[in-house]
Parts: structure tokens; sequence; C-alpha cells
């Protein structure tokens, strides 16, 4: 059975505006000024509910809304202001994200899997020297996609059936290890299952001395300790989720490697917006039987 967008809308701003009320951050505003005739809680709708449709950016989706669905958001903005808007209640969207963990119960898994992706944010050979970028990018090579790139890793950790626990972006320089430590301690006590870019025993056994997660990874063909026979092979399918995972975050919506970003806090908002659209997703599924990849109602 299909499922209209109309009806998408107003689920998210349902589930949206309840958090939003009951954790009491219309309370939090200050007094000073006019209110916004959009609110906080339209803005953060329609920025979640962009990535459901195959547009390119905000001025392709902001006026596919003007013409189609006016009515639901009468007081909607132009882009430049829609942007500012965005980018002041980022830090809103992140902890709404981490609020449908919550729900979704993923402080009671104990299997995680881990990935780094590039991040593109200005054109290879163009100049960086007056980029917003400069100081904090880095050029860097992706191997596995033979990519070069100036930009970001993007590091992502993920329950197995692809909820973003927590993210971060660092230099395309850095080293995957080390990148990796600031959303490994978002867990405790877990099996983490990444690529051959987590591997190092010195590493791994300081991870697991830290926090107790245990770093699973391929083997190379010339190390001394091997994993078990058939490891490998299941080790390789637990992580086609991940990809998966990656996979609708960056080529569903906006592409986050396609659309560069022109500041940092442009680049930090739309990851944020991107992980927590992604961990949506998969709320309006479980618990509203609808899938906004097929825009069709699923079984419970």
């Amino acid at each position: 059975m299909t499922v209209d967008f109309e009806t998408v809308l107003t689920t998210i701003y349902v589930l949206v505006d309840d958090w939003y009320q009951h954790s009491g951050r219309h309370l939090l505003k200050g007094k000073r000024g006019a209110k916004p005739d959009l609110s906080d809680s339209e803005v953060i709708t329609l920025l979640l509910a962009m990535d459901f449709l195959p547009f390119p950016g905000e001025t392709q989706f902001l006026g596919f809304i003007r013409a189609n669905y006016l009515s639901l958001f009468p007081e909607l903005v132009d882009q430049s202001q829609f942007n500012r808007r965005v980018r002041a209640l980022r830090l809103l969207v992140e902890e709404l994200r981490k609020h449908w963990a919550i729900l979704m119960g993923v402080t009671f898994h104990s299997e995680f899997l881990l990935d780094t992706k590039p991040v593109p944010v200005v054109g290879y050979k163009r100049s960086k020297r007056h980029s917003d970028f400069a100081g904090s990018a880095a050029y860097g090579v992706c191997a596995s996609r033979n990519m070069k790139y100036f930009g970001y890793k993007l590091v992502m950790l993920s329950t197995l059936d692809g909820f973003p626990v927590a993210c971060e972006l660092v230099p395309a320089n850095s080293d995957e290890r080390a990148a990796a430590e600031e959303v490994l301690s978002a867990v405790w006590n877990s099996d983490i299952y990444g690529d051959k870019g987590f591997l190092g025993e010195i590493w791994q056994q300081e991870q697991h001395d830290s926090q107790g997660n245990r770093i699973w990874t391929p083997k190379r063909v010339n190390q001394k300790v091997q994993n078990p026979e058939g490891f490998d092979r299941w080790l390789n399918s637990i992580r086609e989720r991940i990809e998966g995972a990656f996979n609708e975050v960056q080529n569903t919506g906006r592409n986050l490697e396609r659309l560069l970003r022109k500041t940092i806090i442009g680049l930090s908002t739309h990851v944020i917006a991107k992980m927590a659209s992604h961990a949506l997703r998969l709320v309006l599924r479980r618990f509203h039987n609808i899938d906004v990849l097929t825009f069709t109602t699923v079984s419970g």
C-alpha cells in the first residue's frame, strides 16, 4: 500500500513537535524579538524530510514544498532564511537523533559496525587558500575507490541494522584508528566490526583496556595469528550492512559527496541532518510501518 508524502510530512511533524514540546525546548527560547512564523518543529520537519526525495539541494526541495504543500507550511521562508534557521537548530537536531537512538534501544546493543567514507568539500585542483576549510580539511586518498580528494573523512559507528550511533568528521589524511577513537567512546564492552583500516594489535588492545571494546577486523595473510576459518567471510557479510547504511546516507536526497558546502558550519549541519534523517527512516519503519525509500507501508 502506498503512502503519500503529505502523510509522511504530518507523521514527521508530530514526532518532532511532541519531542520538542515534551523536552521543554520551547521554554528555552529567548523572549527578545518577534517569534518566527515558521516554527522550529516545522523547520526540522522540512530538513529531515528533504532527504526522502531525490532533490539535489534546498532550492529544488523548498520550491517543491511551496508548489505542493504550502497549506502545511503557510509561513515557509526563502532558502537563505531556511538555511540560517537550520544552522541555528543543528545541535537540537543532534539531540533529537540521540532521543531516537534511545527509542530504538541502541543502549542495549553490544555489537556495532565501524567505517569511514570520504567527504570532499572543495574541488581537488581548486585553490584552498581562501576557503573556510583551510587549516582543518586536508588532502586524502580513498584507496578502496582509487579516489584523491580534499576534505574530510566521515567516521560512523552504527548498529548492525544501520542506526547511526555516533559520527565524526576528521581531516582526510587522518589515521583511521585515531579518527575512530572519538566515536568509539560512545560505547563500552562491545564487539566492533571494522575493515583492515582498523588493524593493529596494540591499538586494538588499547581500545579494550580503555573501554572494554573488542575490535574485529579481517587479518592480513602475513599475520601470525589468523581469524578462525570462515570468520572473515562472515565479517564481510556483516559489514555489507554498514555499506548499505552509508549508501542510503550518501545517495538519498542531497548527496554527501557531491553537495560541496562553503563553510565548516554548513558542512557539519549537513552531516548532522543526514544522520538524523537516516535515523528517522528507521524509526518510521519500525514504529509507523512506513518505508520512505519506497513510500509504501510495511508489516510490523
